[in-house]
């Protein structure tokens, strides 16, 4: 079970921890390198590594970020997202619930799997809130967060000269 980065888009707009020079961003990295292949020797079993953790996209383009998380079993009315102080939430809850009806047989032990996650996404630029969107089909959940204007009217090209 990879461990991701506890600090998500470092290096992207000012965030501590993105450069190599950064001491900081060496020890988070040689920290993440660690946990990954401490976790590699405990595999969880398939079912709660995926409900703890579901595969997650994030690519940045210059209209925004473009999120896409793989979701199976899970149900639209399961899924919650917010957009708070430029933080994106997604929370989920996994439940197999079935009803065992047939009097020949009497059930000793009947298991269910139930669980949720939560994973936030730091946006690293200031988000145009009442833009985004998000779609669930075939359990994969998409979402685009826009720029707004303002975060647009901040990107500047410097020129470089030579010496």
């Amino acid at each position: 079970m990879a461990r991701k980065s506890l600090q998500p888009f470092a290096g992207f707009g000012g965030l501590a921890g993105g450069g190599e020079a950064d001491p900081f961003g060496l020890m988070r990295r040689e920290m993440d390198r660690l946990f990954d292949s401490y976790s590699r020797d405990w595999p969880a079993p398939a079912l709660a590594k995926g409900l703890m953790s579901p595969k997650v996209d994030v690519a940045e383009t210059e209209r925004g970020l473009e999120i896409s998380a793989e979701l199976p079993g899970i149900e639209q009315k399961d899924i919650s997202l917010d957009l708070t102080d430029g933080i994106l939430t997604l929370k989920a809850e996994h439940r197999a619930e079935k009803e065992e009806k047939d009097e020949k047989k009497h059930y000793h032990l009947v298991e269910r799997s139930r669980g949720s996650f939560m994973r936030r996404f730091a946006v690293p630029f200031e988000p145009d809130a009442d833009k985004v969107q998000a779609s669930f089909e075939n359990g994969v959940l998409k979402i685009e967060v826009p720029r707004s204007a303002a975060a647009e009217k901040q990107v500047r090209k410097i020129a470089i000269k030579g010496g």
